[in-house]
């Protein structure tokens, strides 16, 4: 990373809701007696990750003029985020999510974002967020879904890419938020000429790249149902794009990190995970992006930035939700020391 100085180690734009979270772990969804409250949607889920770790965050998200929009936005305030670029949206509603946990790989998950604060975002709130004095500006896939969320997705990635700041895109699929795959696809795809670092699993990457999936039952990345596609050949396609690399996440084997060099050709770093028996998959990955884009900003390289975001999604796996249980530096590094630290 370059070593100018700017306000902001990372700038988040996208979802932001109130998550609900079954207390019955292990029960079906129907037989639920209570939920726990917490915060949640991926970029604000990652603000906070980053923030704990010691990053200088700010997030860039919608919420309703509801009490939802006043519990998350005391929790992130709390946290330290930076909040003065989240809009209040009159007249739509902050988001929520509510889930059931069966671990070890059941985990129903329903959205209400019908009429939702993020999805209202705009060019002006874009215009009246410091991109270019962040370090990294980080989207979710999500943000593309609907207008004028995409339009002003897209800006600010453009403006971030002329400022000099590192465009980082979290997949994020989630197709019941798309009217059709096919333009889940297709969106992402224009957006990768702007994106320096690609995250997502294979399942994503999949859906991400293939162009014609009407034959394809796709499902969320959270299912264990896959996303049938060559994902060698996806990867190849997603990088000569144009970003730089791109993040393949494989759960508990920790993640294969596909670089371009300097001549074209494609380099994989393996980092491997950390072993651990889960409670809850959801929010793994925003914790794996918080850790590693710790070591992407301290230029730890990309071994040591995969091994510090496996690192933190194997400590929220263990966790009942997401933004609230993500870790410390010193309860990673407390953490890692039972297997040999990140090197």
């Amino acid at each position: 990373m370059s070593e100018t100085e700017r306000t902001y180690d990372t700038l988040h734009m996208g979802r932001s809701s109130i998550d609900l979270y079954s207390n019955d772990i292990g029960s079906p969804f129907v037989d639920i007696t209570s939920f726990a409250a917490y915060v949640g949607g991926s970029p604000t889920n990652i603000s906070v990750g980053g923030r704990r770790l010691g990053l200088r965050t700010a997030l860039l998200t919608g919420l309703g003029k509801d009490p939802v929009g006043d519990f998350i936005l005391k929790f992130l305030q709390g946290e330290g985020v930076e909040t003065r670029f989240i809009r209040r949206k009159p007249g739509t509603r902050s988001s929520a999510v509510v889930l059931g946990i069966e671990p070890p790989d059941r985990f129903p998950l329903v959205y209400y974002r019908d009429n939702c604060a993020d999805i209202a975002l705009t060019i002006d709130d874009v215009l009246d967020t410091p991109i270019s004095e962040s370090h990294v500006f980080q989207f979710a896939g999500t943000n593309l879904s609907r207008e004028p969320s995409r339009s002003a997705t897209l800006f600010a990635a453009e403006l971030a890419r002329q400022a000099g700041t590192k465009v980082v895109l979290d997949i994020d699929f989630r197709p019941d938020q798309w009217h059709d795959p096919r333009a889940f696809g297709v969106v992402i795809r224009s957006a990768l000429r702007m994106v320096d670092v690609v995250i997502g699993t294979e399942d994503e990457i999949n859906a991400a790249m293939l162009t014609d999936v009407s034959h394809i039952e796709l499902t969320d990345s959270v299912s264990d149902t896959p996303v049938r596609g060559d994902v060698d050949r996806a990867i190849r396609d997603m990088l000569s794009m144009g970003p730089e690399a791109l993040l393949q996440k494989k759960g508990r084997e920790g993640v294969c990190v596909h670089v371009v060099d300097r001549q074209g050709n494609v380099e994989q770093i393996e980092a491997p995970g950390f072993p651990v028996e889960v409670v809850n998959i959801l929010g793994a990955g925003d914790a794996f992006a918080a850790g590693f884009l710790y070591g992407y900003i301290k230029n730890w390289g990309w071994y040591k930035a995969g091994r510090m975001g496996n690192a933190c999604g194997a400590i929220v796996v263990t966790k009942h939700g997401c933004a609230n249980f993500m870790p410390t530096y010193e309860e990673v590094m407390t953490f890692v020391e039972d297997y040999g630290g990140l090197e």
